[in-house]
């Protein structure tokens, strides 16, 4: 018997708001004509920064959006600031690669990444551990190189985040819960 094909990924994510998602939006246009990319960028409603991955899976688990629902209710974290500032082809496996804007870390941010990890285990899900976690926002994939460049950037103020489902290879997201951050 052959294992089943996954068909939903799942990930807790924090997503810019309007107006940062707008302009993620048009610096991808904007490098799409700038070096003649053939690809189509990530629609701006399904622009989202990965917290934690929390798998590939046939059908939704509901034990694992469970886990996940358990975890994220027990993280109390404020609103932090983050910026966005550098676009950079990241390193992939695969033809196409992710093009994409990033930021360096800052200490809100790699806090509550941190905490919310802690959490999902406690809860019972592994998660990756990223010492080099860098928030980054993919633009789009692409073949071609692009060199690190550096923008204006794009700040906005995280006040929550997301359980996501992706439907694989049909470029949809759903939101399964949400949550916010208080003081």
């Amino acid at each position: 018997m052959s294992t089943p094909r996954p068909t939903d990924s799942l990930f807790l994510a924090i997503h810019p708001d309007a107006s940062a998602a707008s302009r993620i939006h048009d610096e991808a246009a904007r490098l799409r004509i700038e070096h003649r990319l053939r690809a189509t960028p990530i629609a701006a409603d399904r622009l989202h920064i990965t917290l934690h991955y929390l798998g590939a899976f046939a059908g939704l688990p509901a034990d694992v959006i469970d886990q996940a629902r358990v975890a994220a209710s027990s993280v109390a974290a404020p609103p932090f600031d983050l910026a966005l500032d550098r676009i950079e082809t990241f390193s992939s496996r695969r033809p196409r690669r992710p093009l994409v804007i990033a930021g360096n870390p800052n200490e809100a941010f790699s806090f509550f990444v941190d905490r919310l990890g802690n959490a999902l285990q406690a809860a019972g899900i592994t998660v990756r551990s990223h010492p080099q976690f860098i928030p980054h926002v993919t633009l789009l994939y692409t073949e071609q190189r692009i060199a690190r460049q550096t923008i204006e950037p794009i700040e906005w103020t995280v006040r929550g985040f997301s359980l996501v489902r992706s439907l694989l290879g049909r470029s949809q997201h759903e939101i399964l819960a949400r949550w916010p951050l208080a003081s």
